[in-house]
């Protein structure tokens, strides 16, 4: 009887024997990660062809076969803001997440690009900036600001994440609730391209470096509003005179009001309503007044000052929707 055996027999050298089982086994030097298999680890791989002959049994094993896995490129960017962030006259505060979603370490170039289609305006980049903390929050002096030809994260490992700040200005035009977004772009540093390009020895462990599906480079937009706020400042007069009546004569009282009306959905800060005396009148003393509660003349607590010079209240910071109305009077010589 002629005893066939398999190619993997016969390349160990059995002849003339009955095979009985043939079984290959692969074991791995490291488990499956979430990205896949890390990047540098050694697959290797045995096979053992077990036989019968006569009354003998046996087995033989194969030579080992190993290969190194390739470290695989690939990068995710997402958004956390969740609502439009806010710009005043403070910058407003976009968030997003880089997540290496290869199967090596990776650091990623970042690009901040406010000039999207749609816009209502294109913001200012002030600076991008790591969360060194981990916690999520903007803390400025804390969290480290990147410098220009350095905008990179740091090192990450595979499914690692790290999360990025980009502070943007108002451009000077911006009007009240208009809205713009800005798109962060991630890059892998080792390169990027189509997915499949390879980048020779570059992986991590000396293999070589492979582009996967995301291109090696994604990318996310984040929302912001403007929320600015105007002033209009109008100026009445009302006139008493000696004999009871309104005309304009020497003796007669005129009472100035002054009302600072602030539209819009921001704040304005440091607001000063001020005038001075007109030639030809002197001030009435504690006269002055604001949303007609009495203010001291003198430099104190409250808000106002008033003498022969002229008067200055203090508003301070306003929000929109609120009109302030400051009030004082002269008499004509």
């Amino acid at each position: 009887m002629n005893t066939y055996l398999s190619p993997l027999s016969r390349a160990a050298g059995i002849a003339g024997c009955s095979l009985v089982a043939l079984s290959v086994t692969a074991p791995l030097a490291n488990t499956a990660h979430a990205t896949g298999v890390l990047a540098g680890t050694l697959i290797e791989n045995t096979a053992t062809a077990t036989y019968q002959s006569g009354s003998t049994t046996g087995s033989v094993t194969s030579n080992k076969v190993t290969v190194k896995v390739d470290e695989l490129l690939d990068v995710a960017v997402a958004t956390l803001s969740t609502a439009p962030a806010t710009a005043t006259s403070e910058p407003a505060v976009l968030i997003y997440s880089v997540t290496n979603s290869g199967n090596g370490p990776e650091a990623f170039n970042l690009a901040a690009d406010p000039k999207t289609s749609g816009n209502g305006f294109d913001g200012t980049i002030k600076s991008v900036v790591l969360d060194s903390n981990s916690n999520g929050v903007y803390d400025p002096g804390v969290d480290t600001v990147l410098t220009a030809g350095a905008l990179a994260t740091p090192v990450l490992a595979p499914d690692k994440s790290t999360k990025v700040f980009v502070l943007v200005d108002l451009p000077a035009g911006a009007t009240d609730a208009q809205t713009s977004q800005v798109r962060l772009t991630a890059t892998a540093q080792t390169g990027s391209g189509t997915p499949g390009t390879s980048f020779s020895g570059k992986g991590e462990g000396g293999g070589d470096a492979v582009v996967g599906l995301t291109t090696a480079s994604a990318n996310s937009l984040a929302a912001l509003i403007a929320s600015l706020a105007n002033i209009s400042l109008s100026k009445s007069a009302t006139i008493l005179d000696p004999f009871g009546t309104a005309k304009p004569v020497p003796g007669a009282i005129v009472t100035y009001s002054l009302a600072a009306k602030i539209t819009g959905s921001g704040t304005l800060d440091g607001l000063h309503v001020i005038d001075t005396i007109p030639d030809g009148t002197t001030y009435v003393p504690g006269s002055l007044k604001l949303d007609s509660a009495a203010l001291t003349d003198g430099v104190d607590g409250d808000a106002g000052v008033g003498g022969a010079s002229g008067i200055d209240v203090t508003l301070g910071k306003i929000t929109g929707g609120t009109t302030k109305t400051v009030a004082f009077s002269v008499k004509i010589n």
